[in-house]
């Protein structure tokens, strides 16, 4: 698609007089990226440049750019039946919220919104009233983890332990904790052994610290990602799980960005064998991004606590588009195409075979740590090996811009810990081609090779 420099400048100028753009930092007459058109893993900006999206969007594009079948679902259901609230029912809505309990192997109930922020801010509000209708009004308080990211809602920032994203819009809602993550390049605990083991036990101390009466939920992502990809041993969950049922106290596991596929299962949990979450958040691949939709899947056995009689005993929750009919047949097709193409599977193995060169960069000077699982995979950047200093904002910010300058878009830990958003992230679709993944990996080896 062919834009006159005309309508380049108009667009240009309308955006810097209008848009307000997410993560940004102002910057008089900005030339931002302006995309017009997508196939695959790649997208075209207005100048005619291609470039291969190293971060599907944001986390999202799971299945890349023109899945024809996915906008046919679209049009089919928006041409059969627009909109219809759930506060009654419609079909596509059934048969996803039927198909998410096939998905996470057990019997949840589900409750859909427009996206991650909103599916936790349900959860919350869910696990309040449950332990409040089963007998303990006084458990409200949550526990999540310092990096870990959930959302941009007051209540899902207010568990979102990233300092630099809560500046300015403290104080947070009363009664989040946080505690350390498994975190084994940088251990909060001083290197020893086992540490991912002790960071589980921190939330069995502050549990009892804070009082098992008064703690709701454990609140976390199966991989930390927008905090820094920070990949747990598998008994951590586990132990976790154990935790968590000692203390009558619910685990919600947030999937938003690690399932649907991202890690090579189709939830991230599913990594730690014998871990079944009691609430489980999801988004983003949910749909691949092609339309909004957010989902709060609950286990049936926590439901049962809403069906009591009372005026009040009821979920007084309502999301007007949550579960749009439109979102939830993309969400389906969008499943369907998982499924059929193995996607889980082909994850799993390209990225352990290709993807996982990147670990190849552990030999790098200025890196500290490769960490990765399926297609998603994190580069800390340091001044030296020694010292593990965090390299600098515009050193990461020359590397990511070398590799647009090549066509490459890849991401960046940016707003999360004072000085430490030293870390590159790179999360391609999941049907990238293996030339694709080839690209990446040459693209980065190739800009790592101009430092000296």
């Amino acid at each position: 698609m062919k834009v006159k420099e005309s309508r380049k400048e108009e667009l240009v100028q309308k955006d810097n007089d209008h848009l307000w753009h997410a993560m940004h930092r102002h910057s008089a007459n900005a030339n931002p990226m302006i995309a017009v058109s997508g196939e695959g893993s790649w997208f075209t900006d207005i100048n005619g440049n291609k470039y291969l999206d190293g971060v599907s969007g944001l986390w999202c594009l799971n299945l890349g750019h023109g899945q024809q079948e996915i906008v046919q679902a679209a049009t089919n259901q928006m041409a059969q039946l627009s909109y219809f609230p759930l506060t009654f029912s419609h079909t596509p809505a059934i048969e996803l919220s039927s198909k998410i309990s096939e998905l996470l192997g057990g019997s949840y109930k589900t409750f859909f919104s427009n996206g991650g922020s909103e599916a936790n801010e349900t959860a919350f509000k869910i696990a309040r009233q449950y332990h409040n209708q089963n007998g303990n009004p006084g458990k409200y308080k949550f526990i999540s983890r310092y990096r870990a990211y959930h959302g941009t809602t007051l209540g899902a920032l207010s568990a979102t332990a990233q300092a630099n994203r809560r500046v300015k819009y403290d104080p947070a809602v009363p009664g989040f904790l946080h505690v350390p993550p498994p975190y084994r390049y940088r251990c909060p605990f001083g290197g020893i052994e086992n540490s991912d083991l002790v960071a589980a036990n921190m939330i069995d101390q502050v549990i009892s610290w804070e009082g098992a009466e008064t703690v709701a939920a454990v609140i976390m992502e199966p991989f930390i990602s927008g905090g820094g990809v920070l990949i747990p041993s598998k008994e951590y969950l586990q132990r976790v799980q154990e935790i968590c049922k000692k203390h009558d106290v619910l685990l919600i596991l947030d999937e938003v960005v690690s399932g649907f596929g991202r890690t090579g299962k189709m939830f991230g949990f599913m990594h730690s064998e014998g871990v079944q979450p009691d609430i489980v958040t999801m988004a983003k691949g949910l749909t691949s991004g092609y339309l909004p939709l957010g989902a709060t899947a609950v286990k049936s056995t926590i439901f049962e606590k809403f069906k009591e009689e009372g005026d009040k005993n009821h979920f007084r929750h309502v999301s007007t588009y949550g579960g749009h009919p439109a979102s939830c047949a993309v969400a389906l097709k969008n499943i369907e195409i998982i499924e059929r193409e193995n996607l889980v599977e082909r994850v799993s193995t390209l990225g352990e075979s290709l993807l996982g060169r990147l670990h190849e960069l552990d030999e790098h000077k200025n890196v500290g740590e490769v960490r990765g699982a399926g297609f998603l995979y994190g580069i800390e950047l340091v001044t030296d090996k020694e010292s593990k200093e965090p390299v600098s904002d515009e050193f990461i910010g020359n590397i990511i811009g070398k590799c647009k300058e090549k066509g490459l878009i890849i991401g960046r830990n940016g707003d999360t810990v004072p000085d430490q958003n030293n870390i590159l992230i790179i999360a391609p679709p999941l049907t990238s081609t293996e030339d694709d993944l080839k690209f990446i990996l040459e693209t980065v080896n190739a800009v790592f090779d101009t430092i000296h």
